[in-house]
């Protein structure tokens, strides 16, 4: 069970569908997943280097593996990117990418506070509303 708290796993839903909808993206929700990690990537990567990003992402990744055991065959390249989710079956409420991109954004409120990921998700989605996501605003990011 996922101890991130309902907010986060909503917000990681709506980046996703948010990459999903773009007209460049696969469209594959799956697809929506991966790119949300990309462009977390460009974000941290100047907070926390490539390095820093890539052990958080990896992390992420067993947390998410551990709920979605078909994630095993995912990996984390050195760039900190995700490989081998190609042609994967994806749920959209409850799937894998979305316990992917939960993590990562459970784990950044961990270690950074939630303010200051907001922040970082803000910045990688200008256009995006990402206000009010703590748990106790019931907002919409």
């Amino acid at each position: 069970m996922s101890t991130v708290p309902p907010a986060i796993h909503d917000l990681a839903r709506r980046l996703i569908a948010l990459e999903a909808a773009r007209p460049e993206s696969p469209g594959a929700p799956l697809g929506g997943a991966v790119r949300v990690c990309d462009r977390l990537r460009t974000a941290l990567a100047r907070l926390a280097g490539v390095a820093g990003f890539r052990s958080l992402l990896s992390r992420a990744l067993a947390l998410a593996t551990a709920e979605a055991p078909e994630l095993a065959a995912a990996r984390v390249r050195t760039d900190g990117a995700l490989e081998g989710l190609e042609g994967f079956p994806y749920d959209h409420d409850t799937g894998a990418g979305v316990a992917i991109v939960t993590h990562l954004l459970g784990l950044l409120v961990t270690f950074i506070g939630e303010p200051l990921t907001l922040r970082l998700v803000r910045d990688a989605w200008p256009d995006a509303p990402v206000t009010g996501a703590d748990a106790g605003s019931g907002g919409q990011p």
